[in-house]
């Protein structure tokens, strides 16, 4: 790729700024903090609840297709509660090794619950691992969630082995007009009602009302397959379901 290309050096953020919730980037980060922490010990019930079940399976033939085995190590970035840790530790076994990775304190603490084995605060954006540490790494529908695409898939390539590969599993926009619209209806309206009368937890309808809105303007495929690229992925593709609501995106490093 030519380093004259704008998205080789420039930053992404994954979605403008959202003036309805926040006014500056540090009360971004301030809000999600707040709202992750508070959520934290409902947040597995909402994924499975507003999945239908199937949530935990889907994660973990994903991570299964994008080839992580039995003795690897991964490292899964933002890992909420761990369910996508969780998967990993079903497949890599005891000769393997799972690590999560989550800002909200919170959520840390409610994996270690779940029964992640080892999990550590901290940012997509400055991990805190040396060079060529893991096989694989995982980041679990909370791409929309960093501030900067292009430094966070950086990190992810630093902190990969020769080899290596990166999955990010991601809701996403729907392309055509009847999936958009069932979609919009269904995380807008439908996810913060169920959220909140399941939980009674009144940051739960907070928090998916803010979901969709990322999720609607978040920054298209082709410029999170194109930063991936342009930060030293190869191989870079995506994965798509019901009409692209759910899309996967994939990478490996050399």
């Amino acid at each position: 790729m030519s380093s004259n290309n704008p998205l080789t050096t420039s930053s992404i953020a994954p979605h403008p700024h959202l003036r309805d919730y926040y006014e500056t980037e540090e009360q971004r980060r301030q809000l999600l903090d707040e709202q992750f922490d508070h959520i934290a010990p409902d947040y597995n019930w909402i994924t499975q609840a507003t999945s239908f079940g199937s949530g935990n399976r889907y994660r973990q033939e994903a991570l299964k297709r994008s080839g992580l085995i039995e003795g690897h190590s991964i490292l899964d970035v933002a890992c909420g509660p761990g369910t996508v840790s969780l998967g990993a530790q079903r497949i890599v076994g005891e000769t393997g090794k799972v690590v999560g990775l989550d800002p909200s304190l919170g959520m840390v603490t409610e994996a270690q619950k779940q029964g992640v084995v080892k999990v550590l605060q901290g940012k997509a954006e400055d991990l805190p691992f040396p060079d060529s540490t893991f096989d694989f790494v995982s980041m679990g529908y909370a791409l929309r969630h960093v501030t900067d695409l292009t430094l966070a898939f950086k990190e992810y390539l630093r902190v990969l082995k020769p080899g290596g590969q990166l999955l990010i599993l991601e809701i996403s926009r729907p392309d055509a007009f009847l999936p958009y619209h069932v979609s919009r209806f269904f995380l807008k309206q439908v996810v913060p009602l169920i959220s909140y009368l399941g939980t009674k937890n009144p940051h739960a309808h907070k928090l998916m009302k803010y979901y969709w809105d990322t999720i609607e303007t978040c920054v298209p495929p082709e410029t999170i397959l194109q930063a991936l690229e342009n930060s030293g992925f190869v191989q870079s593709q995506q994965y798509t379901l019901f009409g692209g609501l759910l899309r996967d995106y994939s990478g490996s490093k050399l």
